[in-house]
Order: C-alpha cells, then sequence, then structure tokens
C-alpha cells in the first residue's frame, strides 16, 4: 500500500511516512494508491465483534504489514479503553428507522477522539521507532485541539501547538484544551478565524525551516490517519443495523468534510451506503457547490455550530480527486482556480457527486427549533452541530426503507450556550469533568501573522 497526492506532484509514500508527514510537498493531501475492499463475508463476519476488532480488521489493510498484528491490536485496544461506553461508538434508535451514531464518549465528548485516540499512539510508536522527536502544529475551530491534546498529551516524543480563534469557540471546548497543563502542550488564541489559523498551519508545512532541523506533523484531518480511524464507525454501525444484507444511509454535519470522506471511503471499500447527507450551517460551501455548482470562498459566519464555522472546506479536495477520477493535474487546476476567484467543477464530476451526495443547510433559528422537536419526540437533547444533521437527515432522507444514521458528533454539554438557548436549563458535564469551568488555564493570545506564531513555536518547543 502506497499513498499519492491529490496533485499528482509529489512523491508515494508508505503508511508510516504519511503519517508522519501529513501535507503532500504539491500542496495536496495523500489518500492511497488502490482502495482495499471488504467482501461481503467479511462484512459479514463483523457482526457482534467488538469495535476494537472491527477497527483492526477494517485498517489493517492501510498499515500493510508496517505494524505487526500484535502490536497494532494492542495500539487499537488502548485507543479506545479510555472511551467510556463498551461499544465506543453505541447507536440510538430515534424513530423506526432513524438512528444516532453517538460518537462523543470519549474523553473530550466529541466525534475526534475515535481518530485522534488512535493517532497519537501512532506518531508515538513511529517516532518511538526512528529515534526522533517531532513537533505537531494544528488548527481547531473547537474539537479537533482538544482531541489532539488528550491523544498526545502523554506521548514521549512529541511537543503539541494548538491554534483557535480567540473568542471564537465555547467555553467548555477552550477550557478542555486550555486547562491542560503537560509540559509537551501549548494552546495558542489566534486573533483571527479558523481559516486564518489553518492558513497559518498550512504555510508552516509547507516550509518548516523555522524550526531547525525538527520535524513538523499534522494531527488535523489532513492527515490520513484521521481519516483511517473514522472509516471503522461506518463500517461498525452499518453492520449492526444488518449490512451487508442491506444497504444503510448516513448523514453527516460537515465542515472541513473528513469526516464524510470517511465514509465515502467506506463506501469504496465494498459497504452498501444508499446515499450520504452532508448537512451545513450557514457556512455553505459544501452545500452551494453540490447544488449550484458554486464552488467559491464568502466571508465567515459566525454560528451557533462554531466547529462548522470555516470557509475552506480542505479534505473536500479528496472528494474532487475521486470526482475528477484522480486526476491530479485537473485537481490541482481546480483548486489554483478556487483560491483566485469563484470556480465551478465540470460537469461529469459534478454529476459523479450528485449520484452519491445530497446535501441540507440549517440555519441559527432552525437549529433551536431542532433541538427543542428533537427532544420533544425523542427525549434527546443534541448539540447544534448533531441538530443540522438531524434536520438534514428528515429532509434528504430518501427510501424511508433504508436505515437512516445520523453522526452525534459532540456531546451537548460541549454546547451548553446553544442548548440553552433553545430554552433548556443546561446539560451537566460527565464526572471527570465536572470541575472543568474552575481549572486553570493557560494559553497565549498571539496576532493572526505567521512570523508571530512560528516565533512562539521555535522558543517554546522542548
Amino acid at each position: 500500500m502506497r499513498y499519492i497526492s491529490t496533485r499528482g506532484q509529489a512523491p508515494a509514500l508508505s503508511f508510516e511516512e504519511v503519517v508522519l508527514t501529513g501535507m503532500a510537498s504539491d500542496g495536496g493531501l495523500y489518500v492511497p494508491e488502490t482502495v482495499p475492499r471488504l467482501s461481503h463475508d467479511d462484512l459479514a463476519e463483523m457482526a457482534g465483534l467488538s469495535y476494537a476488532e472491527i477497527a483492526f480488521r477494517v485498517m489493517k489493510p492501510y498499515i500493510n504489514g508496517e505494524i505487526d498484528d500484535a502490536t497494532f491490536r494492542e495500539i487499537v485496544r488502548d485507543a479506545y479503553a479510555s472511551f467510556s461506553h463498551d461499544a465506543v461508538v453505541p447507536l440510538n434508535q430515534l424513530d423506526a428507522n432513524h438512528f444516532l451514531l453517538e460518537l462523543f464518549h470519549g474523553p473530550t465528548l466529541a466525534f475526534k477522539d475515535v481518530a485522534l485516540q488512535l493517532l497519537g499512539r501512532l506518531l508515538d510508536h513511529f517516532l518511538e521507532k526512528r529515534n526522533e522527536r517531532a513537533v505537531i502544529m494544528g488548527a481547531t475551530s473547537g474539537d479537533t485541539g482538544s482531541a489532539a491534546i488528550e491523544g498526545c498529551r502523554h506521548c514521549d516524543n512529541l511537543d503539541i501547538f494548538i491554534l483557535h480563534p480567540y473568542q471564537r469557540v465555547s467555553e467548555v471546548q477552550r477550557r478542555q484544551m486550555t486547562t491542560v497543563l503537560a509540559d509537551n502542550v501549548f494552546n495558542v488564541a489566534i486573533e483571527g478565524n479558523f481559516d486564518d489559523a489553518q492558513a497559518m498551519v498550512k504555510a508552516s508545512f509547507a516550509d518548516q525551516s523555522f524550526l531547525k532541523g525538527a520535524r513538523l506533523v499534522a494531527v488535523n484531518s489532513i492527515n490520513w490517519a484521521r481519516i483511517m480511524a473514522q472509516i471503522v464507525y461506518y463500517v461498525a454501525s452499518a453492520v449492526a443495523l444488518g449490512a451487508p444484507q442491506r444497504s444503510v444511509s448516513f448523514c453527516v454535519p460537515s465542515a472541513n468534510f473528513g469526516n464524510l470522506f470517511a465514509g465515502y471511503m467506506a463506501y469504496r471499500m465494498g459497504l452498501p451506503v444508499e446515499r450520504f447527507v452532508i448537512a451545513t450551517n450557514a457556512n455553505d460551501i459544501l452545500h452551494r457547490t453540490l447544488v449550484d455548482n458554486d464552488f467559491s470562498k464568502r466571508e465567515l459566519v459566525a454560528t451557533l455550530t462554531p466547529s462548522m464555522d470555516i470557509v475552506v472546506s480542505s479534505n473536500f479536495e479528496r472528494l474532487l480527486f475521486e470526482a475528477y477520477e484522480r486526476d491530479g493535474d485537473a485537481v490541482r487546476d481546480l483548486m489554483d482556480r478556487f483560491q483566485a476567484e469563484p470556480a465551478v467543477l465540470a460537469e461529469a464530476p459534478l454529476s459523479r457527486l450528485r449520484e452519491m451526495f445530497a446535501s441540507h443547510r440549517v440555519d441559527d433559528a432552525t437549529i433551536l427549533e431542532v433541538i427543542r422537536e428533537a427532544h420533544h419526540r425523542t427525549q434527546e437533547v443534541l448539540d447544534p452541530h448533531t441538530a443540522t444533521g438531524y434536520r438534514a437527515a428528515e429532509r434528504e432522507r430518501g427510501d424511508p426503507g433504508v436505515p437512516m444514521i445520523t453522526l452525534a458528533t459532540a456531546h451537548p454539554a460541549k454546547f451548553a450556550e446553544a442548548v440553552v438557548k433553545a430554552g433548556f436549563p443546561g446539560v451537566p458535564l460527565p464526572p471527570h469533568m465536572d470541575d472543568l469551568l474552575e481549572r486553570e488555564e493557560r494559553y497565549t493570545v498571539l496576532p493572526a501573522e505567521l512570523s508571530a506564531v512560528q516565533q512562539f513555536m521555535a522558543e517554546n518547543r522542548r
């Protein structure tokens, strides 16, 4: 198994190299050169297995023997031992054929834990093997940062620098990052938005000279290992509902598109999926592209769903690579035009996307309405991101005989402000976090300037 860039001009890498590299040298994102297949029998044999065992079986082809089976099984078991539910990602039935996939039972109460508890262990394994240290740099619109810190705080061979937009994440999200006082953890609040922070991360990966020889590693969904780990819960949930004997559909609250691309990869591996529904907020580049062929940037809008407040959907490039039938030159040309001017997709790739994907946009007023409505109908309190998925799933459901699985991306306590706005008294944090709002914080506020951020990193890495 080798990994190639979506822009076609970077060298092919091994799994180990991809995990330690992140973004390709040509500005593209790495994807597997060939997609491994799960046969009908492979999927059927997963029924009743533990999540960790399903994870091992789904991910093993991507590892391609670069970690021996016994070691990889141990890494996977350790990654999910910290989850508070034995099922790791339990399914919760909402109505006759609509299910909530609860991805918030990890240590930071968000779906990012599923991938980042694994990624931290993979990074430490490979760095230990190489006798190297590395610096993690990541940008977060809320959830990735805390999950990355939690996944890497105990890693012996890593320093981690996480950039978040100053005063643009929820208090719980911020404190989950800034109250981790480990020596290898550095939180930076950028006086700008998520896209400013993401742009600085990309620029730093393009020119790492400011670190004077240290390796820079990505833990956001640029890193292929994040996508790989997320493929698993699509397979596990579908098998629990009868796959491969019947198809399922998925609805995913989407911004950076890594979560949804993992679902698409599960489909490419052989999982029977009828359709994917993209749920977006007012920052709707994915919806506009699919419905109107309007692949253009617009001014960022602050919403009740801050983890989805993103102008540029980085992982969408991976799906475009597939839609353009893996033509790296065409993707590179499209992405170059996108940076300079409003772009449109060619007719054939857009048609391919529309065969598998539907989309729905949800505004703030509707989010509050859905939180109230969902509670009335199901007794579940949804976080605002999951509420966008709930509404989109109902509006774009397709065949009512096909089970619809909506991904619950965060625990509602992470976004208590929105829940309170919807008319609820609030949602208590789980016991292991009940003192979060009283813990000491540590973070540094910096201007949205690349030089300031890079100087801070160079001066503080161990």
